[in-house]
């Protein structure tokens, strides 16, 4: 029943793809008809899997070239489309069954129609072609990472077995024999004595530039670093990273000289010509290890070999050497398995001894860096990473991983699992260069960075550091997918895949949107602040607006600015938040729910910059914590108080709360000074000498004058109260203490006593005073009381009671 459906569901989606590209143009009829019969010979060949690993591949990359123009065309005419729409919406529903409409309508419709239908048949037979397409690429993928796993896994002779080891050994001289064969039949030939006469200049000049270049590269590498060192920044490490660089690319030209010259030549054969192709890569592998050995050497020497000695800092740069060679051996081998089509005993000997070879020298390497260590550093040190401890300790955690595997590949191959030794050890190895790699390069970009800023040294601690760690390292990921088994298709469709977006609610979100919503963001977010930054510094300070006011517009330009660019950035980057609008109002209830306290704040704050109760600058006391208003922000209210402390006060208790704002409108405010006089003074001269002091202070209005005030009888002196506005309440304090000095040196210049405070002390027992037990004595009368003070009182008395 299942098949029958199938069948039914097939034959159908051809009837409808036959039918819309009947209204196709020639050209794209023809187009369609080719993937047609490109898609049926693919899903054959998918259904037997009897094709090869490379037809497989070719198959993939003709699917995908036909999948790259389905999508092209599926995204055409987009904006058209949505215009011929919106044309027909606005010509209202057709007219049912036996309803009439107008001749121009229907003539217009009818247009309309037709033109939104010409558009529209491609996008659909695209549709339904890039559907299929990419299900075939992921059937293909399938069968590929199938056969990779298997293979991998296959189970071979083992190389330990010694009747492998006389046919290998015959292969190998084989081999060797037919490549100097065909070198010498070559070097016979007419033909080829014929292109040595007639180019031996040209291989002439090429062989001795090589080897000039082979020879002086490392001396001209260094004259080169003098001449840059005298341009500037000796001591960053730049200039040294330059020299490295020239150390190996110099050399490296020349080997491309002496390969050049060979090929010239014509001597080499089939299998030299093989050969002579992967040299230059050959080449490139050894002196990027040296390179690596090289800045081992000059880290550790830049730091008086700190972290290692200088005997296994030439223990390391050696067993480097060692694996680019490692590398090396190991392509030489699949080429010899390529050329003579070796069995796979002998594939499995010849490889063993490499295997073995490169897990020791990890090994070794290992046991140097346990040394380093120990000494207190590592291998390139953990400076040398200054991106940050959690990167550090992330290349650390794969290094010693890699380590392992490394190790583990030669019990592997005892086992005859050669290919899975190999899919270990040597991905291992290139994945250790690359991250010694990423290091180095890190380590001198940050140097860079310390040098165009000037801040030397201190640059490896920075952000720009910890940010460039880990960009290296996502960059770097490519390459470590490859190194470790990845095809070069798969990365192709992970990027075109990424490329054409993700659909999360309705919205698709691409890089290209993502980086065009990032620009125009960026752009609008920089106009803002330098908007801002004008109306604060240029334009505001010449209105008649207070602080307050001008903090209010600056603020509110922000905020609109930054809206008004989120929403420009939105539409340029084409995202249709339609779709989420729904989405939106169901997470907007459980945000108000979550979140009320943060959008009462906000709403607060909004109100504090429109209705402005408080302005920067004001001087407030709000539940008891009295400052400054420094920051008025959409959360919260940033106050300065008098002990120089910032406290932060949310929005909501501003607008809910109560509110002293002694600077509100104006700085005008009352000080009141208390003053007490002994009884017996005379008031109207107390009175006279306290409004002389305040009107002489020239922080006191005259109008309204300052006034005196008796206010009561104290208990123990005549209290008066000196009350005056003052043209800025800020000075309160200052002026405060101004009058105070001036009240005690015009009372003591006119004898007037400021009383302190006294009380009477009666005794219950007053026989202890001589010592003598005494019949408890009747209350003394109110007179006798009254002529006891604390005065008459000795140390004892007062220590007794």
């Amino acid at each position: 029943m299942g098949r029958v459906l199938r069948s039914l569901l097939t034959a159908l989606l051809l009837l409808t793809a036959s039918a819309l590209s009947a209204q196709l143009t020639d050209e794209s009829r023809a187009y369609y008809d080719r993937w047609v019969r490109t898609a049926e010979r693919a899903e054959e060949v998918i259904k037997l899997n009897r094709a090869s690993q490379a037809a497989f591949e070719q198959l993939r990359a003709e699917v995908r070239s036909y999948r790259d123009t389905f999508n092209r065309v599926r995204g055409e005419n987009s904006d058209r489309i949505k215009t011929l729409e919106a044309q027909i919406a606005a010509l209202g529903p057709k007219p049912g069954d036996g309803e009439s409409e107008a001749e121009d309508i229907a003539r217009l419709r009818t247009h309309l129609n037709e033109q939104l239908a010409k558009l529209t048949v491609p996008r659909i037979i695209s549709e339904e072609a890039y559907s299929r397409a990419n299900g075939l690429i992921n059937e293909i993928d399938r069968i590929v990472r199938a056969r990779d796993t298997k293979e991998l896994l296959k189970r071979g002779p083992s190389p330990l077995n010694p009747e492998y080891w006389p046919d290998a050994w015959k292969d190998i001289k084989q081999a060797m024999t037919a490549l100097a064969n065909e070198v010498a039949f070559n070097m016979r030939s007419d033909v080829v004595r014929e292109r040595l006469k007639s180019n031996g200049p040209g291989i002439l000049l090429l062989s001795v530039v090589g080897l000039v270049f082979l020879a002086r590269g490392r001396r001209w590498s260094e004259q080169a670093g003098d001449f840059l060192r005298s341009l500037g920044g000796v001591g960053t490490g730049v200039w040294s990273f330059v020299v490295s660089l020239l150390r190996i690319l110099i050399p490296w030209v020349g080997v491309m000289f002496l390969v050049q010259s060979l090929e010239m030549m014509d001597i080499t054969g089939l299998r030299g010509a093989l050969i002579l192709e992967q040299v230059p890569y050959w080449a490139a592998a050894i002196l990027y290890f040296n390179w690596i050995g090289r800045q081992v050497f000059l880290f550790n020497a830049g730091t008086g070999f700190r972290y290692l000695s200088q005997s296994q800092v030439r223990v390391t740069r050696l067993c480097v050497d060692l694996l680019a060679v490692m590398l090396v051996l190991h392509d030489l081998i699949v080429l010899f398995e390529r050329l003579e089509n070796i069995p796979e005993a002998t594939r499995a000997v010849t490889g063993f001894p490499i295997i073995v070879m490169t897990a020791l020298l990890l090994l070794r390497l290992q046991r140097v860096r346990a040394q380093g260590q120990v000494k207190g550093g590592t291998v390139d040190g953990a400076e040398a990473a200054r991106g940050g401890a959690g990167f550090s300790r992330l290349v650390e955690f794969l290094r010693r991983a890699l380590y392992l595997l490394g190790i583990a590949s030669p019990v592997l191959a005892m086992f005859g699992y050669n290919n899975a030794a190999e899919a270990l050890v040597y991905p291992a190895v290139k994945t250790l260069a690359l991250i010694a790699a990423l290091v180095i390069v890190q380590r001198f970009l940050t140097n860079v960075y310390g040098w165009l800023t000037r801040k030397g040294d201190e640059a490896g601690d920075s952000l720009f550091s910890v940010i460039l760690g880990f960009l290296l390292a996502i960059l770097a990921l490519p390459l470590l997918a490859l190194y470790w088994g990845a095809r070069e298709a798969e990365l192709t469709e992970i990027w075109s895949r990424i490329m054409i977006g993700f659909d999360i609610g309705g919205v698709v979100i691409s890089p290209s949107n993502f980086l065009t919503f990032a620009l125009v963001f960026a752009i609008g977010y920089t106009v803002t602040r330098l908007l801002q930054g004008g109306l604060r510094n240029s334009l505001l300070p010449k209105t008649r607006l207070d602080p307050g006011g001008q903090n209010a517009i600056v603020a509110g330009t922000g905020y609109l600015g930054i809206f008004l660019a989120a929403l420009l950035a939105i539409t340029m980057a084409g995202f249709d938040l339609s779709s989420l609008a729904i989405v939106a109002g169901a997470l907007s209830v459980g945000i108000g729910f979550g979140l009320q306290t943060i959008v009462s704040n906000f709403v607060s704050g909004i109100i504090l910059l429109i209705e402005r109760p408080i302005s920067k600058g004001d001087w407030i006391d709000v539940n008891g914590q009295m400052g400054y208003v420094r920051d008025i922000s959409v959360r919260s209210t940033r106050i300065e108080t008098f002990d120089r402390t910032d406290v932060i006060i949310p929005n909501s208790d501003l607008i809910s709360g109560s509110v002293t704002n002694y600077t509100r409108g104006n700085t005008v405010g009352r000080v009141i000074v208390p003053v007490g006089v002994a009884y017996g003074t005379d008031t109207r001269k107390v009175e006279a000498i306290l409004r002389e002091i305040a009107e002489a202070h020239p922080m006191v209005l005259a109008n309204p004058a300052p006034n005196v005030v008796f206010q009561r009888f104290g208990a123990d002196s005549l209290d008066f109260e000196i009350r005056a506005i003052l043209r800025d309440v800020n000075w309160v304090l200052s002026v405060k203490s101004d009058m105070n000095h001036e009240i005690n040196r015009r009372f003591a210049e006119e004898g007037i006593e400021i009383p302190f405070a006294q009380r009477d002390v009666w005794l219950r027992n007053p026989e202890v005073l001589n010592g003598k037990a005494t019949p408890p004595a009747a209350p003394p009368t109110v007179s006798e009381a009254a002529t006891l003070t604390e005065g008459d009182m000795d140390v004892g008395a007062a220590d007794d009671y």
